[in-house]
């Protein structure tokens, strides 16, 4: 990877639909260059995958909420990985170190989902137990793309 194909990555994190022209305009490549080198990114893995930036409060999701949760001693670890990255509600899930096992970040419309969110990892057999905060602003938000889009 060189200073052009980083340069496209930055115009490409800045606006994915920004043509090929463009990029090329500002990178000095022909379009048929930077296409080549997106699909040398994208084939490589550097870049992963074009997805859409919503707005959470649009889209009827406008509570942002982190789960700490502690696994029970007999949680197959495992599973709950594939719950996680399966669910649809868990927008990122962290394993950290400390007091819990994880990390969990959550879009809700409303605060009881959430609870309902706890009831299904304690139905599940996972959750052994929890601390819940929910964000009151985001000064610096993060993008959204739910997984059941």
């Amino acid at each position: 990877m060189d200073d052009i194909d980083l340069k496209i990555i930055g115009l490409l994190a800045l606006d994915a639909k920004r043509s090929l022209a463009d990029i090329g305009g500002s990178v000095g490549l022909a379009p048929s260059s930077v296409n080549e080198r997106i699909r040398r990114l994208t084939a490589s893995g550097a870049i992963r995958r074009f997805t859409l930036d919503l707005d959470p409060a649009a889209m009827g999701m406008q509570t942002l909420v982190f789960v700490w949760i502690a696994l029970r001693e007999d949680a197959d670890e495992t599973a709950f990985r594939e719950y996680a990255a399966n669910h649809p509600l868990i927008l990122e899930c962290h394993h950290v170190t400390g007091a819990w096992a994880y990390l969990v970040k959550l879009r809700v419309s409303a605060p009881p989902e959430i609870e309902g969110f706890l009831a299904d990892l304690k139905e599940h057999r996972f959750l052994g137990r929890s601390e819940t905060v929910i964000a009151l602003s985001s000064p610096v938000p993060g993008s959204f793309t739910p997984k059941d889009m």
